[in-house]
């Protein structure tokens, strides 16, 4: 691959390895000036531990990497910066009391910038500027904790161009965003590419891919596949790229049947750790037969939500969760009061993915086969456990969900992320609930998996599961769920039909706090 004018970087041979998991092989490409060069891939592909050696984070165990047509080697986060190589993270790395101005120059050496620490109004001065050239939403003396999500991007965003990066590495940016944010950040990333930045963006977004992407490469099982200009592109073509082999992109969404009401939620209010409610006033039905989204920009209240008919949460007095037991001829049960334990008894399953994957029922040291034996250690009441249902659910999450690891019993926090995630959503899908309840489900996965976790939530729909998904995918909300429940700040803003929804109105009432008379409802009547 010989070294043109145009590439900010070119790769050769780059080969990195974790014990027996090989997570890039010999992989070779370059990323240009002036383009968003975007980076797809299924789990376990490889893609976030390339571009963790671009940014110093891993060092890799052989290969050559070039930076303006020199061979470089980029030893620590530190290199990166200085050949002008900056990573914007999916988690952010702000410190929530300091201003935006301290954030950004937090770090920064003496020697470098001098001046950032003597002369904030000249800090700020730059920062300005860079916020007018590329129209970021930002002010130098805004704390963080003020900041929306957006911003917080954002923030992050100015910190890697303050510091000299033209070379940005931006981790699935709009994960958390709403279909507005997400394009005011595509209109941004277009300007720093008139610039003449280098951008890659990862995600698993195929419609985004296609919007905002000059070229795209794409990464299989570790290994280059190869890199298609946008325009020649389609989701279905990148899809197959991806896998291996032909696939079907329609998210199935089959009519509900023998609709009956399992939760009854009322009035539902918690109050978070500054005394400031983070749900307030919250009813809704939920009934088994049917996908209930529910939509919101991220910290609006679902994790809260979810957690409070789970028992994990203490809800305020006047909150009222009844449960309509399908064992018990559908008798009234009211949750509040209860522990977890009793309601997780009753068939009421809580599958949350949240940033700390390992934080939610997995254990890092255990293998699949161990984590699925979590169940029996519940259920048991003996000294010895049974181990062959665990083995065998484990191989069967394994094969159906192609979670990329060497054995079942290889420790999980050997896993990928994404991997991770597969063993937690299934192991719970698996739980055979009342009602599953699933937060970010598919958060991180590549689409291939998305669409195997799709078809099992339709699977506990027919089941007559009552299936509450909490997602950020506006697209795959309207495509798969039944109704749809907005959350603003805590409060119901709507509760809309999937079939007739469209994106700009369920963004729309993610961002606006409408009166209780104005809000869209799916009447009761209309499911009894």
């Amino acid at each position: 691959m010989p070294y043109t004018t145009e590439d900010a970087i070119r790769l050769v041979n780059i080969t990195k390895t974790f014990g027996e998991v090989v997570a890039n092989r010999d992989i070779s490409l370059s990323i240009k000036r002036g383009e968003i060069l975007s980076l797809l891939g299924e789990n376990g592909s490889g893609k976030t531990t390339l571009m963790n050696i671009l940014s110093g984070i891993y060092y890799p165990d052989g290969g050559q990497i070039f930076v303006g047509g020199k061979e470089v080697s980029i030893g620590s986060p530190k290199d990166a910066f200085d050949l002008g190589i900056g990573m914007i993270h999916q988690h952010f790395k702000l410190v929530d009391v300091f201003t935006a101005a301290e954030n950004i120059i937090l770090g920064l050496p003496k020697e470098k910038d001098a001046s950032a620490k003597l002369d904030i109004k000249a800090v700020s001065a730059k920062i300005s500027d860079i916020c007018s050239r590329y129209g970021f939403d930002i002010t130098p003396d805004q704390k963080v904790y003020e900041m929306t999500v957006s911003q917080k991007q954002t923030l992050e965003i100015v910190k890697v161009l303050y510091r000299g990066a033209d070379i940005l590495i931006l981790d699935e940016p709009t994960a958390v965003l709403t279909p507005q944010e997400t394009e005011k950040l595509f209109g941004v990333m277009r300007e720093m590419k008139k610039d003449g930045k280098a951008i890659v963006i990862i995600t698993h977004k195929l419609h985004e891919v296609l919007s905002v992407s000059d070229r795209v490469s794409i990464l299989r099982k570790g290994e280059y596949i190869g890199t298609v200009n946008t325009s020649d592109a389609t989701e279905l073509s990148l899809t197959e790229m991806m896998v291996g082999k032909k696939v079907t992109l329609d998210i199935e969404r089959p009519e509900p049947k023998d609709i009956k009401k399992r939760l009854s939620i009322k009035n539902l209010t918690v109050i978070g750790a500054d005394d400031v409610p983070v749900l307030s006033d919250v009813s809704f039905d939920a009934f088994g037969g049917e996908i209930l989204g529910v939509a919101g920009i991220s910290g609006c209240g679902q994790k809260e939500l979810l957690e409070a008919v789970a028992g994990l949460r203490v809800t305020a007095e006047g909150s009222d969760i009844k449960f309509y037991d399908p064992d018990d001829n559908d008798s009234e049960k009211q949750l509040i009061g209860l522990t977890p334990r009793q309601i997780k008894n009753m068939g009421i399953t809580l599958s949350f993915v949240p940033e700390d994957r390992l934080g939610m029922g997995l254990v890092a040291s255990m293998g699949m086969s161990g984590n699925m034996m979590l169940k029996s250690y519940e259920k048991g009441n003996s000294f010895f456990t049974e181990r062959r249902a665990p083995k065998e659910l484990a191989e069967e999450i394994k094969d159906d969900l192609a979670v990329v690891t060497p054995s079942i019993n290889t420790p999980v926090r050997r896993l990928s992320g994404g991997n991770v995630q597969k063993v937690l959503v299934g192991r719970e899908i698996a739980a055979a609930p009342a009602v599953l309840m699933t937060a970010y489900a598919v958060r991180g996965l590549d689409i291939g998996t998305s669409y195997q976790i799709y078809h099992l939530l339709n699977e506990q729909k027919e089941k007559g599961v009552a299936v509450i998904y909490v997602g950020e995918d506006l697209d795959v909300l309207i495509d798969l769920c039944d109704r749809i429940l907005v959350l603003c700040a805590g409060k119901v803003t709507g509760i809309i039909d999937g079939r007739t929804a469209t994106k700009e109105e369920v963004g729309l009432l993610m961002t606006k706090i409408d009166s209780h008379s104005d809000k869209k409802e799916v009447k009761e009547g209309e499911r009894e």
